[in-house]
């Protein structure tokens, strides 16, 4: 490989591998928060399964 082949494989390494860091680094600090609960969902499905199909024309 040519030395710009290897610096150009460096870059996108830092890049890719450093954005992945940060996420992370991210989410560990500011965790996510007002997450559904599974019984929520189960209403929502049951509740969406008694509305007409959106793009049914009857």
């Amino acid at each position: 490989m040519s030395a710009a082949a290897v610096v150009v494989m460096i870059i996108a390494m830092v890049l890719l591998w450093g954005g992945l860091g940060a996420v992370i680094m991210f989410l560990r600090a500011r965790p996510e928060t007002g997450l559904v609960e599974p019984s929520d969902l189960l209403a929502q499905d049951e509740a969406r399964e008694q509305q007409p199909h959106p793009t049914r024309d009857t």
